[in-house]
């Protein structure tokens, strides 16, 4: 099995700043032909190419698009976000730092695709020394004339300017993250109205992630029948998988969409001598827990869900049996616990709760009751939560009370 390398063709390959370099390697085609077309037939080549959002929540970037080009206003931006916060993900920072014009010049395709003219990109706190990165490829892509005012001689504007972010896990929700930009508290918003319809500053706003814009400029130069050709009928194209935990060469690698995850882990080396597999985290923090037996399935949205896992934002945390699965359960509802925003009652009391019952789960301390407890409390807050932070925070707690059984059994009432 080898890589599929179309997001990281230029990742340690090329200069990351320099624009000459980008066009040297065949970047900015994709824009080139972009601004011969008609905005309406840029949104009908993304939307045949079926891509989805990378991000988690897949959702078809050509209709997002298409909403925010249908909306009526005097003013649109397109937002990058850059907030990648979920525990073992780090495809993001890879683009945003190797290949930073990738993300530039589909975020002026997509300006161009439903007329906007200001781009923002959200950088995460923690991504602080990419910030230097960005500034210098934006600067690099203006001096050829790439982005600001009159790109190529076409009489499209289209500027770009970085955000930071400060560090808070709820800012990768898209309302959450439009709040912060806007100098206000990281929480999300009630919805409807979307973004694609009154997002920053109340205007219509684009709002995709690193991942995804990465992926315009190939489907803008190749077509969307290329594009097509690669994964699954459902989910096309190619994925960044954050491969960590317990493996032998951990990473971050390309694959069509449909790799299968027990091949991944193979590739990858597989686990230490001497150890098992005891579970797969696939998605990220928000995600099922797997044992060991449930691992042979491909990886798409479609198919890792009909076999109890999730594709999410590709992150996949190998566990071997070195692990206890309670206490790396109570690693994780601990991360939610910090990170809630405190906006709704149901994520920013259930979340504490979920974790002192997680704790009591690891320390061997745990009753019947409590299991009871914790399953009645992961349903309401998946009812009940404001946001997709609290809907989620019991995933792994909930499932990996299913498929390890034996690993929370009580020994009272």
């Amino acid at each position: 099995m080898e890589e599929t390398r179309v997001l990281l063709r230029n990742v340690g390959v090329i200069d990351p700043v320099d624009a000459k370099a980008y066009v040297a390697a065949g970047g900015y085609q994709g824009l080139k032909k972009a601004l011969s077309l008609e905005p309406l037939q840029i949104i009908e080549i993304v939307h045949a190419s079926g891509l989805r959002g990378r991000g988690g929540a897949a959702f078809p970037t050509g209709q997002k698009w298409q909403f925010t080009h249908d909306a009526e206003a005097s003013q649109k931006y397109i937002v990058c976000n850059a907030d990648e916060g979920e525990p073992g993900t780090n495809k993001d920072r890879i683009l945003l730092s190797g290949d930073p014009h990738a993300i530039l010049e589909a975020m002026a395709i997509a300006g161009k695709a439903v007329g906007a003219s200001q781009g923002y990109i959200y950088l995460r706190g923690e991504y602080n020394y990419i910030l230097p990165v960005l500034e210098q490829a934006i600067a690099s892509a203006t001096a050829e004339g790439l982005l600001g005012q009159d790109i190529l001689g076409s009489g499209f504007d289209f500027t770009i300017e970085v955000s930071s972010g400060a560090g808070a896990y709820v800012c990768g929700e898209e309302t959450a993250l439009l709040e912060s930009m806007e100098g206000k508290r990281g929480e999300p918003r009630l919805r409807p109205p979307y973004p694609g319809v009154a997002g920053l500053r109340g205007q219509p706003t684009v709002v995709n992630n690193v991942e995804t814009l990465a992926n315009i400029g190939p489907i803008l130069d190749r077509g969307a029948d290329w594009f097509r050709s690669l994964g699954t009928e459902t989910c096309p194209g190619t994925k960044l998988f954050t491969v960590s935990g317990n493996i032998v060469r951990p990473g971050t690698y390309e694959f069509p969409m449909g790799v299968n995850l027990k091949a991944l882990i193979d590739f990858c080396g597989g686990l230490p001598e001497g150890r098992h597999l005891l579970a797969v985290q696939t998605g990220g923090a928000s995600c099922p827990v797997l044992n060991a037996q449930q691992i042979d399935f491909n990886l798409d949205v479609e198919q890792a869900t009909v076999a109890g896992g999730s594709l999410g934002s590709g992150a996949m945390l190998v566990i071997d049996d070195s692990n206890d699965i309670c206490q790396v359960i109570a690693n994780i509802t601990g991360f939610f616990a910090h990170e809630s925003c405190g906006k709704c009652t149901p994520c920013r009391e259930g979340t504490r709760r979920l974790h002192d019952l997680a704790d009591k789960f690891s320390l061997k301390q745990a009753t019947a009751k409590d299991l009871n407890a914790a399953k009645d409390l992961a349903t309401a807050m998946k009812l009940a939560s404001f946001c997709g932070l609290g809907q989620t925070a019991s995933t792994a707690l909930t499932t990996a009370i299913t498929n390890f059984p034996e690993a929370f059994q009580t020994g009272g009432k």
